[in-house]
């Protein structure tokens, strides 16, 4: 007969003849029925968790990711740095600019003074000797080295140029490259270093209506100031690109006006058998023989255009030259264009 009794620390049952059955137990306490208790577990500690950041995506480096950067680098550079590249053949620099560039002091723009005190070290007075006289004009420098832009008829047939700056000194010049098409030259001081460039502007930025200051030598008075606006743009004005008809302007030599023709109608004489064509800035700035050549200024202080023509009153008829002079209706070439053909001009081409 099998007796069955727990006592702590004993097995659970025992046989007939007194062997242990079974596993080793642990008598309950009288007291607490749960004793002994179970194994203690750890205490279960609450953590906060603050939420982490996403991992960064990885920046692609492939080819989209290099033509991105290509994208970025050509918005950088557009516009007037563009034309940069293509005319820093030398070891001179042009100043130009993609947009208005803030050339006078902060809170001056518009001032006529401080542009023309700005901008007139950039302005020359061109005298030409020719064949049968002498051709007075302007011109703006574009390098410290004395790189002078002007018009072609102001130089066409000159047998030797002489330029006075603002300051007053003289320098012998050079035609590097003349643009009949376009009415432009450049020609180049001999021995000149440390001169003022002006700086060029855009303008395809151009409005109707802005303000623009001219400066020039009309009839010879050099560092003349006018100012007017914008009156027109795109205006289609054809000039003359035979050298016999460029060299009447100024003093000493034909009669003191410039042919060209507007509208379909010819003023300050015949522009002879060729001629060509080229889209002007139309301006109410007061211009007048001697001015060819000379610098258009945004209220900024940037060269937006080369003055190249005007009306004369006394165009259509017989009277002197001393009736001629401006109503109004001048005309520039746009500086655009001017930089466009910059890389031309220095090559030599004597179109």
């Amino acid at each position: 007969m099998t007796e069955s009794f727990r006592r702590s620390g004993e097995y659970e049952s025992y046989d007939s003849y007194g062997n242990p059955q079974g596993t080793p137990q642990h008598a309950s306490s009288p007291v607490n029925p749960e004793w002994p208790p179970p194994p203690a577990q750890p205490p279960v500690q609450q953590v906060m968790v603050e939420p982490t950041a996403p991992a960064p995506k990885k920046r692609a480096r492939g080819p989209f990711a290099l033509l991105a950067a290509v994208a970025i680098v050509a918005a950088a550079i557009g516009g007037g740095t563009a034309y940069a590249f293509q005319e820093l053949t030398g070891n001179d620099t042009v100043a130009t600019s993609s947009t208005s560039t803030n050339v006078l002091p902060a809170g001056k723009k518009g001032d006529v003074a401080t542009i023309a005190a700005a901008v007139s070290p950039s302005v020359v007075e061109i005298s030409a000797s020719l064949s049968n006289g002498s051709s007075t004009g302007s011109g703006v420098i574009i390098t410290s080295g004395g790189e002078i832009v002007t018009n072609n008829h102001v130089i066409s047939g000159a047998q030797s140029i002489k330029v006075t700056t603002s300051s007053g000194k003289s320098y012998t010049a050079k035609v590097v490259g003349t643009d009949s098409k376009k009415d432009l030259a450049l020609i180049k001081l001999e021995g000149a270093s440390g001169l003022k460039p002006a700086t060029l502007g855009n303008s395809s930025g151009v409005q109707v209506g802005d303000t623009v200051v001219a400066i020039g030598s009309p009839e010879g008075l050099s560092g003349t100031v006018t100012s007017g606006i914008v009156s027109a743009l795109n205006r289609d004005v054809t000039v003359s690109t035979d050298e016999g008809q460029s060299q009447g302007q100024g003093q000493g030599g034909g009669d003191g006006r410039w042919p060209f023709s507007f509208g379909g109608q010819q003023f300050n004489g015949d522009t002879g058998s060729s001629t060509t064509t080229y889209k002007a800035i139309q301006t109410d700035a007061s211009l007048n023989p001697g001015n060819s050549g000379g610098a258009l200024i945004d209220a900024a202080g940037n060269i937006i255009g080369i003055n190249s023509a005007m009306y004369s009153a006394s165009s259509q008829s017989s009277s002197g030259s001393s009736d001629a002079g401006s109503v109004g209706l001048g005309f520039a070439i746009p500086i655009n264009t001017v930089k466009s053909d910059l890389a031309t001009l220095r090559s030599g081409s004597t179109s």
